[in-house]
C-alpha cells in the first residue's frame, strides 16, 4: 500500500502541473480543469492509503457533503455570481488549512506539553512550528478577506473603498501582534492550555486582519484581490503540508500559490498599477463623490435599435466588447446570435477581451465560452487594439472603465496609464448601457461623448434581441 500511495502521489503532482499548463489557454482550459480534479482525487486516495487508523465514517461524510456542495454550486450559481463563488471557495480553502493545523496541534499537544520545560524544549526543534503558525494566520485572514470580497461583489456592502482611520498603523499593529502571539504560542508558553488560548487568539487576529486588509480596496480592484486571495489559500495549504509532512499538499499548495501570485501580477500590469497601490491606495474613493454622475454629460448622442441596425447592415468588420453588464443581463447567447448573423452577412466579427473586464480574471472568456463563441474569436487586448482603426462598428456591452479614453489623455484621472481597449478609434461605437452611471472607478467616461459614439440605453440582452429582430426584417 505504501508503494502504491507513493506512485499515486507522484501521478497527482504530475497531473497538477499539466492542469495548470492546460488552464493557461482558453482552448484547453476545460480539459485542464478535469485533469486537476483527477489529480486531486489521486492525491486524496494516496494519503488515505498511507493511514493505518482511518475513521471511514468521517471520510465518507466529508466526501458526500463536499461533493453535494460542489454539484449544487456548479448547477445553480449563475455566471454573474461566479466571482462571488470563487471568492467563497478561496476562503473555504484558507480556513480548511487553518483548521487542519489546529487539529494537528490538539493531536500533539499532550506530547508537547510533557516535554516543555526540560533542557531541550521540543518546540525549538520541532520543524512544523513556524509553518503551523503561518497556516493559521494566512488561512484565517484568507477566510475573512474572501468574505469581504464576496460582500463587495454581491453588493452586500459598498463596493467603494472603506478607509478606516489610521488603517495602515492598525494593520502594522495587527501583524506585529500576530507575530508576538505566534512566538508565545510556539516557543514560550509552557502549558498546552495556554498554547491553545494563544492559538485561537492568533486565529482571531487573522480574522480581523483579513477584514482590515480588504475593506479599503474598491470594487474595481476585485479581480486582483480574488487572484491574490487564491494565492493566499495555496500558501496556507502548502504550509499545512509542511506541518503534516505531506509532499503532495506542499506541492499542490505551492502551485496554487505561485499561479495566483503570477496572475495577480498580470492583473496589476493590465491596470498599470503596482500591487502596493492596489492594496493600500484606496483606489476610487476620491472620485466616487466627484464627477461620476450622469449629469456631467452634455453632448451624448443616443440611438435606438432601428438606427443601430441600419448602420450594422453595411458593416464589414464588427468587434464586440463584453463587460460586466453583459454578464448581469445574461446576454452572451444573444451576443453570439447577433455575431453569427453579422458573419452570415459577410462581416468579420471578433470579441475584444480586456484582462480585468468583469469581476474576476478570465470572467469574459468563461462567459462567452458558455455561449459557444469560437476560441479564435476571443482576441486579447494587445492583439485587438491595432485593429480598431480599421473596424466599422465596435459594440461595447456593459464595459466602462476598460474603454475610457481618459486613461490615455487625462493625467488627473485615477485610471491614467491603465491600458484600455481603444474602441474610440473605431468608425462607429455603440455603447450599450442601462444609464450613464460610472464604473467601479467612479469617474465619467469620455467615450460616451465622443463624436463617433452612440449610446443605446437598456438591458444588454433586450437591446441585442431588438437588433437581431431589426436585422431580420431589414
Amino acid at each position: 500500500m505504501g508503494s502504491l500511495s507513493n506512485v499515486l502521489a507522484v501521478l497527482s503532482c504530475i497531473f497538477f502541473v499539466v492542469a495548470i499548463k492546460r488552464l493557461g489557454k482558453v482552448r484547453t482550459a476545460r480539459q485542464g480543469n478535469a485533469i486537476a480534479a483527477l489529480g486531486m482525487l489521486l492525491a486524496v486516495v494516496a494519503i488515505l492509503l498511507k493511514q493505518t487508523d482511518v475513521n471511514w465514517a468521517w471520510v465518507i461524510a466529508g466526501v458526500v457533503v463536499g461533493s453535494a456542495i460542489g454539484v449544487w454550486a456548479a448547477k445553480t450559481v449563475q455566471m454573474t455570481g461566479m466571482p462571488e463563488m470563487v471568492a467563497l471557495f478561496n476562503g473555504s480553502g484558507g480556513i480548511a488549512s487553518a483548521m487542519v493545523a489546529i487539529a494537528y496541534f490538539f493531536l500533539h499537544s499532550e506530547k508537547i506539553g510533557a516535554t516543555m520545560g526540560g533542557a531541550d524544549p521540543v518546540w525549538w526543534s520541532h520543524d512544523g512550528t513556524a509553518t503551523l503558525m503561518l497556516s493559521i494566520l494566512i488561512g484565517g485572514l484568507t477566510l475573512t478577506g474572501s468574505i469581504v470580497a464576496y460582500a463587495k461583489l454581491a453588493g452586500r456592502i459598498t463596493s467603494a473603498p472603506i478607509l478606516l482611520p489610521a488603517r495602515h498603523l492598525m494593520n502594522i499593529g495587527l501583524v506585529a501582534a500576530a507575530i508576538a502571539v505566534a512566538i508565545l504560542a510556539g516557543w514560550v508558553a509552557p502549558w498546552p492550555w495556554l498554547m491553545t488560548i494563544l492559538l485561537f487568539l492568533l486565529l482571531a487576529i487573522a480574522f480581523v486582519l483579513g477584514v482590515t486588509l480588504v475593506v479599503p480596496i474598491g470594487g474595481a480592484d476585485m479581480p486582483v484581490v480574488i487572484s491574490l486571495l487564491n494565492s493566499y489559500s495555496g500558501v496556507a495549504a502548502s504550509m499545512t503540508g509542511f506541518v503534516l509532512k505531506e509532499p503532495v499538499l506542499i506541492i499542490a499548495g505551492a502551485l496554487v500559490g505561485a499561479a495566483g501570485l503570477i496572475l495577480t501580477q498580470l492583473m496589476c500590469k493590465a491596470m498599470n498599477r503596482s500591487l502596493a497601490n492596489v492594496l493600500f491606495g484606496g483606489f476610487g474613493v476620491a472620485d466616487s463623490t466627484g464627477t461620476g454622475g450622469g449629469g456631467d454629460y452634455t453632448t451624448v448622442k443616443e440611438a435606438g435599435p432601428e438606427e443601430a441596425a441600419m448602420i450594422l447592415e453595411d458593416a464589414q468588420s464588427v468587434v464586440f466588447v463584453p463587460g460586466y453588464g453583459l454578464a448581469v443581463a445574461q446576454a452572451q447567447h444573444a451576443c453570439q446570435q447577433l455575431a453569427n448573423m453579422m458573419e452570415e452577412r459577410g462581416a468579420n466579427v471578433t470579441h475584444a477581451i480586456h484582462p480585468v473586464a468583469g469581476r474576476m480574471p478570465g470572467h469574459m472568456n468563461v462567459l462567452l465560452a458558455e455561449a459557444d463563441v469560437p476560441y479564435d474569436k476571443l482576441i486579447e487586448m494587445d492583439d485587438i487594439n491595432p485593429e480598431f482603426k480599421n473596424t466599422d462598428v465596435a459594440i461595447v456591452l456593459g464595459a466602462n472603465d476598460v474603454v475610457n479614453p481618459a486613461a490615455l489623455t487625462d493625467k488627473s484621472s485615477p485610471i491614467y496609464g491603465m491600458p484600455i481597449l481603444t474602441v474610440h478609434e473605431a468608425r462607429t461605437v455603440f455603447v450599450v448601457k442601462r444609464s450613464l452611471s460610472p464604473g467601479f472607478a467612479g469617474i465619467r467616461n469620455e467615450l460616451f461623448e465622443n463624436d463617433n459614439s452612440l449610446m443605446i440605453f437598456g438591458d444588454a440582452k433586450d437591446v441585442l434581441q431588438k437588433l437581431i429582430e431589426e436585422l431580420k426584417n431589414a
